[in-house]
C-alpha cells in the first residue's frame, strides 16, 4: 500500500517532520485530518505570510495551529522592508528591492503593498516606534514574536547591518499598551 510521498521520506529517515508554505487554514485542517485518517506524517510547521500589514491569518490559520500544536513560522515579517520606513510613496521603488524588481516578483509585491492605505498605516507606524524609541523593524518584528502562536518568524535582509533591527527584537517584549495600540492600527489587515 502506497502511503504518500512526504511519509515515505519521513518513515525513511530523509526528513524529520514535513511542513507547508502559503497553504490556508481549510487546506492545512483537510491535510491534518488526512494524514490522520491514513496514518501519515502530519504537517508539524506551517509558513504563512504575516505581519503588521497582513494579518488575515489570525482570524482561521493560527488559531488551527494553536490546537493542533503546529508550529508557525511566518515569513515577510517586515513586509517586503515596508516596515523598515525606507520607502516613499511619492517615489517609484527603488531599484534592488523587492518592490523595483522587474517583471512577477516586483508587482507581486507592489499589488501587495505599495498603496496609499499602506503608506498611511506605515506612517502612523513610523510615529509610534519613534515614541516607543524603538527601530521600525524593530518593532515590526517584535510585534510578530509577541503572538505566542508564533514559533520564530523567517527574517532576511540584503546586507549584513539590515539584520540588527531585526534581531534586536528578541530582547524587546512590547508592553501591553503598545501591543493593544498595534493592534488597533493595523486591524484593517486582519
Amino acid at each position: 500500500m502506497k502511503r504518500g510521498a512526504l511519509d515515505d521520506l519521513v518513515h525513511a529517515g530523509k526528513v524529520r517532520y514535513i511542513g507547508c508554505s502559503n497553504h490556508l487554514a481549510y487546506q492545512v485542517a483537510r491535510a491534518l485530518g488526512r494524514s490522520d485518517v491514513r496514518g501519515l506524517a502530519r504537517f508539524v510547521s506551517v509558513q504563512p505570510r504575516y505581519n503588521l500589514l497582513y494579518r488575515e491569518i489570525e482570524r482561521e490559520l493560527l488559531p488551527l495551529c494553536a490546537e493542533e500544536g503546529i508550529g508557525v513560522i511566518p515569513f515577510n515579517p517586515l513586509a517586503g522592508g515596508l516596515l523598515t520606513g525606507k520607502h516613499d510613496r511619492t517615489k517609484p521603488p527603488s531599484e534592488g528591492t523587492r518592490f523595483g524588481y522587474g517583471g512577477r516578483v516586483g508587482a507581486l509585491y507592489q499589488d501587495r503593498y505599495w498603496n496609499d492605505r499602506v503608506f498611511d498605516a506605515v506612517d502612523d507606524l513610523r510615529r509610534v516606534a519613534a515614541d516607543a524609541g524603538l527601530p521600525m523593524p524593530t518593532m515590526a518584528v517584535a510585534w510578530v514574536l509577541a503572538n505566542p502562536v508564533v514559533t520564530s518568524p523567517i527574517i532576511g535582509a540584503s546586507r549584513p547591518e539590515q539584520l540588527d533591527a531585526s534581531i534586536a527584537a528578541l530582547d524587546v517584549t512590547l508592553d501591553a499598551a503598545l501591543l493593544a495600540k498595534l493592534n488597533e492600527m493595523t486591524q484593517q489587515f486582519r
